[in-house]
């Protein structure tokens, strides 16, 4: 057996068993991907794949323990060649930042100019997506690290650290009824949201699930007229009077959003913390460490390798 067959194993696997995506991918033919694989089974002495014809349909149930060696192996290999990047070109390098848009309009701007003046060399990239897709990326390899405040830490497979604490806000026009109540009573009520239509975030997103058990709590039933994935999204329909909206209070911009009035909300839906997570046993290039350090300025970086890395 060698590295190319269990390469082709496992982008087979990626490809959902499709082995002309996964000759694509692998720069190579599909009958030498075909090949390969039988080979690898032969020397085994199992059949890894189960077959209709000459279409693979899934894993076998040996098949099915073959793949998670098969993937440490893969992974093991991939940190080697992370380990000597690490060693001969320090200062460089890429890094995909997997993470939702609220962090990405809101958050980041204050820590990447930060780190690109510390390593130009170093290639940015983000991939957007839901907290459950972001921990999907890092899973396949597709990120480096991800950032979000749901499932992350509950996500078998990656290691995670708090980086910060945040809080909801709910955001009105100057001429809504709220806008009064608000100047009058300071705090506003789970009962004086209920009473309006509401545009919040999608399911999956930013403390939503907090925002439902609250109001859930209370015994109320909240019109939600419009779920988003960003707060942009609901600020600019909250803004043409469809409703009042609660967002994450970091994406209000008093000079952006001058048509809008903000009060927080955290003591009805609690303080939310957001989160940066990596892949477990994934070998980490120093400026990664960095980057983490930036984005949870309370950790040392001892403390975030000790949480990541605990048996390293």
């Amino acid at each position: 057996m060698n590295l190319q067959q269990f390469r082709f194993v496992r982008e087979t696997i990626r490809r959902d068993f499709n082995l002309t995506a996964a000759a694509k991918s692998l720069y190579t033919s599909q009958p030498g991907v075909s090949k390969a694989i039988m080979e690898f089974e032969q020397e085994l002495g199992v059949q890894i794949f189960e077959r209709h014809g000459k279409r693979i349909k899934g894993l076998t149930k040996p098949g099915q323990a073959v793949a998670q060696v098969v993937e440490r192996i893969n992974h093991e290999i991939d940190n080697l060649k992370k380990v000597s990047d690490e060693y001969a070109r320090r200062d460089q390098g890429r890094l995909v930042i997997a993470c939702t848009h609220t962090q990405a309009r809101y958050a980041l701007p204050s820590v990447i100019p930060a780190f690109r003046e510390q390593f130009p060399k170093v290639k940015l990239a983000l991939a957007e997506g839901s907290p459950t897709q972001l921990a999907g990326m890092l899973l396949n390899g597709q990120a480096d690290l991800a950032i979000a405040t749901e499932s992350l830490a509950q996500t078998p497979g990656l290691a995670s650290v708090p980086c910060y604490r945040w809080q909801h806000a709910v955001v009105f026009t100057s001429d809504h009824p709220l806008a009064e109540r608000y100047k009058t009573q300071g705090l506003l009520t789970l009962a004086d949201l209920a009473e309006f239509p509401i545009v919040t975030y999608d399911l999956a997103f930013s403390g939503r699930r907090h925002i439902d058990e609250a109001f859930g709590s209370a015994g109320l039933q909240p019109e939600i007229v419009l779920a988003a994935i960003d707060a942009d999204v609901i600020k600019t329909y909250v803004s043409l009077g469809l409703g009042i909206g609660i967002i994450a209070a970091m994406a209000h911009d008093p000079q952006q959003d001058q048509g809008l009035l903000c009060a927080p909300v955290g003591h009805l839906f609690g303080q939310q913390t957001a989160r940066v997570a990596v892949r477990e046993g994934e070998f980490l290039r120093d400026y990664i460490y960095t980057f983490i350090s930036m984005l949870a300025p309370d950790l040392k970086p001892a403390e975030i390798r000790a949480l990541i890395r605990p048996n390293i």
